[in-house]
């Protein structure tokens, strides 16, 4: 939207123009009045709602950020958010109320007609989590003994509810789907053929009480715009659109991304997350990655006379735990995403573990010889920087950077499948997490090596 745009509509507000705003903002499509109304102010965002046609203030409430959806729920007369409510689809107004306290989405409940107030409560029935939560009923469902021409005439009168015409479900007489057939096919054959000519009965399916993410593998795997949602007795009760399903994909990928980062998932936008609660949500997560950094404190303390007599060895720990820690983290982001997206499953560790075992040590073998080669370099640079013993040590950080690269990049892959094997988020093994837990093994691999090959010498 251009900014003389923007300037115009809010010199019209100043002025007290409303007729003719009114007239203007009838010229705006609803993408463009979603990206106005959040650029205005909150007296200029509720002036610009209130003069919007009940059938574009619906559409562009529909596509509002949660925040401002309330905001306008707040402050709007209730006859025309309750018609707009009624207007919404039912998947769009579910997403609404589940973001508003219990108290609020009974007083709204009631505000809507009848029937929707039944679909809705119906949709709200399903766990958080499921597919029926996702779901709406416009659709159009149709008889296998119709004709062609039967469909194309009742899609002529019914088609204006429905959410998407691309897919059409065939239903028996007790309502259990047992087709959906692609919309082409009616467009391409003769008006007298009858449906059953064109049905195969192979047709893909969600459950209603499907988990959400289960539901994005199975859209990703069939290519579909539109799927069917069923009940334990095969009756279709709703369909799940691709918008929804690239929403949830959205919200996963953003919650999978803030648990990676060493946080737990905000349920709220950023700067609608009140301060307390952001910092309930990182806290516990710092707090435990303290306790998991005390013990690297610990592992050194019992090294403590041989850090004592060498003291040069302090020099490469940062070094050292860094480059382990860092392996991890690299090795747990690729394995979370990959299960993301059904690369890999739990029956696949032992491939996982293979090929990390060999990356990991080519990785390893790859920083030691650079950790080695910065030390002799250095003490032909600099002669007496790490003394008479500078080969035996050149070999310490060079053997222990190979060791912990590549038990970082073990513990990094095969966290996030243990977790996923014992029920839980695989995105729990954050990358904070993996390098902590590296973090106090390699001080130990660190100071063996050290023994190995600075005894009888420095130690």
């Amino acid at each position: 939207m251009q900014p003389q745009t923007v300037e115009t509509i809010t010199s019209l507000i100043q002025e007290g123009e409303f007729f003719k705003l009114k007239q203007v903002l009838r010229e705006f499509q609803p993408s463009e009045l979603v990206a106005l109304i959040e650029e205005e102010e909150e007296r200029e965002q509720l002036i610009i709602f209130r003069l919007l046609p009940l059938k574009l203030a619906t559409e562009v409430f529909e596509y509002l950020d949660l925040e401002i959806q309330r905001h306008f729920l707040d402050n709007l007369a209730q006859d025309k958010m309750a018609d707009i409510l009624n207007e919404m689809s039912p998947d769009d107004r579910t997403t609404l109320l589940e973001f508003l306290p219990a108290n609020f989405v009974a007083e709204l409940v009631q505000s809507l007609s009848e029937e929707e107030r039944k679909v809705t409560l119906q949709l709200l029935g399903y766990p958080e989590d499921s597919v029926g939560r996702l779901m709406t009923p416009d659709y159009i469902a149709i008889r296998e003994n119709w004709t062609v021409q039967q469909v194309l005439d009742y899609i002529r009168q019914h088609g204006g509810q429905s959410e998407t015409l691309s897919m059409l479900y065939v239903t028996d007489a007790q309502g259990v789907l047992i087709d959906d057939i692609r919309i082409r096919e009616f467009l391409l054959a003769a008006p007298t053929a009858r449906v059953r000519d064109l049905m195969d009965r192979r047709f893909v399916q969600l459950m209603a009480d499907q988990d959400q993410e289960e539901a994005i593998d199975v859209f990703r795997r069939n290519d579909r715009n539109a799927l069917p949602v069923v009940s334990d007795q095969g009756i279709l009760l709703g369909i799940v659109t691709i918008d929804d399903i690239l929403s949830i994909r959205e919200q996963e990928d953003t919650e999978d991304m803030q648990k990676l980062g060493g946080s737990e998932a905000l349920d709220e936008p950023y700067l609608a997350t009140p301060m307390l609660r952001m910092v309930q949500k990182r806290a516990g997560w710092l707090v435990i990655l303290l306790i998991g950094e005390m013990f690297t404190a610990t592992a050194m303390g019992y090294f403590e006379d041989e850090i004592a007599k060498a003291v040069v060895l302090m020099l490469f720990i940062p070094l050292i735990i860094s480059a382990g820690g860092n392996a991890g983290s690299q090795a747990t982001s690729l394995i979370i995403r990959a299960m993301s997206l059904g690369e890999l499953s739990l029956g696949e560790w032992w491939r996982v573990m293979r090929r990390e075992l060999a990356t990991g040590l080519m990785l390893g073998v790859i920083l030691g010889v650079v950790g080695l080669m910065r030390i002799l370099l250095w003490s032909q640079l600099f002669p007496g920087e790490y003394g008479e013993y500078y080969w035996r040590i050149g070999l310490t950080v060079g053997s222990s950077l190979v060791g912990i690269v590549l038990w970082g990049s073990l513990c990094g892959s095969m966290l996030p499948l243990l977790l996923k094997r014992l029920g839980a988020d695989p995105a729990t093994s954050s990358a904070p997490f993996v390098a902590t837990l590296v973090d106090v093994t390699g001080v130990i691999i660190y100071f063996a090596f050290a023994l190995l090959f600075l005894r009888g010498t420095l130690l």
